[in-house]
């Protein structure tokens, strides 16, 4: 098995660039890598180096047909478990519930509401999972520098993410709902937060806002299609940059938030 502390999750914001090839200062050591774990075959991965540091990446968070979002999940990070993965950046496009954010804004979230159905998605619950600091401080503060650097646009550094289940997209009621509980909405940082402390990794997210919620404005599937085509250079750039310029050691409290379960009786048996 490969062995990196690093990882990038690519998300719909990078997908239309084969992210990282053909990105600057990246080479792709291995290509089409798959690896058979306990929940199926996973999605492809690639080995790439960027700064003197290797990682491992897949595309739209190991989302494909025929496999459940909760399995691709878990694929995943048992994969990121048994290379040793301890830094983990993702990425996505979002829908607007505050109403004062738009199209092209940029934000960094620092907490969440699970809404979606895949709440018990686990590799084998031996932990008590406390969700304080869910989205490391570190990484996203390393976000943030590398997003000031790339990005002339709006920056938000803190938000909270509400998860969906999709595919679909959610109604004008359900946007309604959400109105000064978050500030945006996805499908994919759960359980992927979840996982993450579990396997014991930071964790952070970079979300592109590519709509407004239903309700709140009239969008544009054109104006979505454009983000999805011109921006992927711009959110690919400030990942790697982020991912360069996080040091080997750790300087946040994650890893004191994950404890040895109290049920040992039931994940010993």
């Amino acid at each position: 098995m490969i062995h990196v502390d690093f990882a990038i999750i690519g998300g719909s914001g990078t997908l239309s660039s084969d992210f990282p090839k053909n990105f600057a200062g990246v080479e792709v050591l291995a290509d089409n890598l798959f690896f058979e774990t306990p929940y199926g075959k996973s999605p492809a991965f690639r080995l790439c180096s960027v700064g003197g540091k290797e990682f491992l990446t897949c595309k739209m968070h190991g989302w494909r047909s025929g496999v459940t979002r909760a399995d691709s999940s878990r694929q995943i990070f048992w994969t990121f478990r048994e290379a040793g993965v301890k830094r983990i950046f993702s990425e996505g496009g979002v829908g607007s519930v505050n109403h004062l954010l738009n199209p092209r804004d940029l934000m960094i979230p620092d907490d969440y509401l699970d809404l979606s159905t895949r709440k018990d998605v686990q590799l084998d619950g031996r932990y008590l999972l406390i969700m304080r600091d869910a989205l490391c401080p570190e990484l996203r503060g390393k976000l943030l520098t590398s997003a000031k650097k790339f990005f002339t646009g709006r920056i938000f550094e803190r938000g909270i993410y509400a998860v969906t289940d999709g595919r679909h997209f959610e109604s004008p009621a359900e946007i309604a709902m959400l109105k000064g509980h978050a500030d945006i909405v996805g499908q994919s940082l759960a359980p992927e937060v979840y996982l993450a402390r579990e396997i014991g990794a930071c964790y952070a997210n970079l979300s592109f806002v590519v709509n407004y919620g239903e309700g709140l404005r009239v969008w544009s599937h054109e104006v979505m299609k454009n983000i999805f085509f011109d921006d992927a250079a711009l959110i690919g750039n400030i990942l790697l940059d982020a991912l360069k310029n996080t040091p080997d050691d750790k300087s946040c409290d994650c890893m004191s938030l994950r404890k040895e379960t109290l049920l040992k009786e039931i994940y010993d048996a």
